[in-house]
C-alpha cells in the first residue's frame, strides 16, 4: 500500500503524522512512504532522516498523493485540502468529529477514520492518540502555568528566607489532568485536584495529590461505560460549585482540563471565581477549544483579569511537536495492521470493532452512528 504524509495546513499545527522510526517499520511492512518535502521540519524530523528511513521525498502535495492508497495525516483535511483529494481516497486523522461538515467528504467519496474515536478498550491502547497527545497536553499545562505565574513552585529555604511552595488546583483528572498533578508534584507545588468521577480519587491520591469534591450519590454513578464523565446535575454543579469557590481563592495555578465529547466545555471557574484569587495567580484553561472551563478564557491568549493571568491554549501538544508526533505516528503504526489485507494492501471491508468505531465515512456517505444518531 502507498501511505502519504503532507504537510498539515492549520495555523500553528506543527505536528507530523510519521517519524523516521516509523516510517523505517511501515517500509519493512512492505508499505511505500511518500512524504512531502518539509512536512516534518518543525517538528525537528528532517527529509534526509525520511529519505534515509526508506521514504520518497515529493516536492508537492499533489506529487506527494500521485496514487496514493493511504493518506495520514494530524489534523483532518479542510476544505481546500479535500476537493484535491483523489475521489475515494483514505484518510486516517484526528477528524474533530462532532465539530464534522462530512458534506465536503462525502462528495468526494473520502473514507475517514477519526483518531479521536478509538475505543477505550485494552486491544486498542497502543492506539489511542487522544490519551497520547493528552497526556503530552497536561504535562506542557503545567509548564506554561508556572511561566506565567513567574514565582517558583517548590519550596526554597535561603539564607535570605523561605519561599512557601506554590498551590496548585487540577480540575479534571484524568489522562491530561493526571499529568498535570504529577508534573506539578515534581516541580514541588502542594496539589490538589477535583473531577466527578469516584475512580479519579484514588488515582489522585497515588500520585500525591488531596481530593476536593462533593461526594454524594450522583457522585459514585459520574462515569460512563467508556470511562467518561457524565454531565452533571445543576444541583450538584452548584454544590460543587461551592466547595471550589472556597477552595479557588487560595491557590495560586489552576489547570482545568474537563471536556464532555460532543458538548461545550462545562464552565468550572466562573468570573467570580477568577476576581477571588490573588494577583498574580494564573489560570490555564485546557478546553479553551470546546468553549473553555472559564467564560474569560481565549483561544490562544493570555487575557489579564486586575493580575489574574487566564490562559488559553489551543493545541498544547504542539509545543512538544518531537514527542508528540512520535506518540501519534506509533498510534497510527499500531492501527495500520487493522486496515492492512495478508498482501499488505488496504482493506477496510472488515468487523473490527475497533475500524468500525472510527470509520466516518465512506462511499459518499456518512456511517458513525455516533454522527447520524
Amino acid at each position: 500500500m502507498k501511505l502519504t504524509i503532507i504537510k498539515e495546513t492549520v495555523a500553528g499545527e506543527v505536528r507530523v503524522a510519521a517519524t523516521p522510526e516509523t516510517v523505517k517499520k511501515m517500509v519493512g511492512l512492505g508499505h511505500t512512504m511518500t512524504i512531502e518535502a518539509s512536512a516534518g521540519l518543525a517538528a525537528g524530523f528532517t527529509d534526509e532522516a525520511y529519505k534515509d528511513a526508506g521514504a520518497v521525498i515529493a516536492k508537492t502535495p499533489a506529487a506527494a498523493l500521485k496514487g496514493s492508497d493511504l493518506l495520514l495525516k494530524v489534523r483532518g483535511p479542510s476544505d481546500a485540502e479535500t476537493k484535491k483529494l483523489a475521489e475515494g481516497l483514505s484518510v486516517v486523522a484526528l477528524m474533530d468529529p462532532f465539530s464534522l461538515d462530512p458534506s465536503g467528504l462525502n462528495s468526494r467519496k473520502i473514507t475517514a477514520l477519526s483518531m479521536e474515536f478509538t475505543p477505550r478498550i485494552t486491544r486498542a491502547q497502543s492506539m489511542d492518540a487522544l490519551s497520547s497527545q493528552s497526556n503530552l497536553a497536561g504535562y506542557r499545562a503545567v509548564i506554561e502555568g508556572a511561566t506565567l505565574y513567574g514565582r517558583a513552585l517548590p519550596m526554597m529555604m535561603t539564607a535570605a528566607g523561605t519561599i512557601a511552595p506554590a498551590k496548585v488546583f487540577v480540575m479534571g483528572a484524568g489522562v491530561a489532568g493526571l499529568q498535570a498533578i504529577a508534573t506539578a508534584r515534581r516541580l514541588g507545588a502542594v496539589v490538589t485536584a477535583t473531577d466527578v468521577r469516584p475512580a479519579a480519587k484514588e488515582q489522585v491520591a497515588s500520585l500525591g495529590a488531596k481530593f476536593i469534591a462533593v461526594e454524594d450519590e450522583e457522585f459514585k454513578e459520574a462515569e460512563t461505560a467508556g470511562g467518561y464523565a457524565k454531565q452533571m446535575s445543576e444541583e450538584y454543579q452548584k454544590k460543587q460549585a461551592e466547595l471550589v469557590a472556597s477552595h479557588i481563592a487560595k491557590q495560586d495555578i489552576v489547570v482545568t482540563t474537563a471536556l464532555i465529547p460532543g458538548r461545550p466545555a462545562p464552565v468550572l471557574v466562573t468570573e467570580e471565581m477568577v476576581q477571588s484569587m490573588r494577583p498574580g495567580s494564573v489560570i490555564v484553561d485546557m478546553a479553551v477549544t470546546q468553549g473553555g472551563n472559564c467564560p474569560l478564557s481565549r483561544a490562544d491568549e493570555v487575557v489579564d483579569v486586575d493580575g489574574v493571568k487566564v490562559a488559553g491554549f489551543s493545541n498544547l501538544p504542539a509545543h512538544l511537536p518531537a514527542d508528540a508526533s512520535s506518540l501519534y505516528a506509533k498510534n497510527l503504526l499500531a492501527f495500520l495492521p487493522l486496515i492492512t489485507a495478508e498482501d499488505g494492501s488496504l482493506n477496510l471491508d472488515t468487523d473490527d470493532e475497533i475500524v468500525t468505531a472510527m470509520l466516518l465515512t465512506r462511499n459518499g456517505e456518512t456511517v458513525n452512528e455516533r454522527l447520524t444518531s
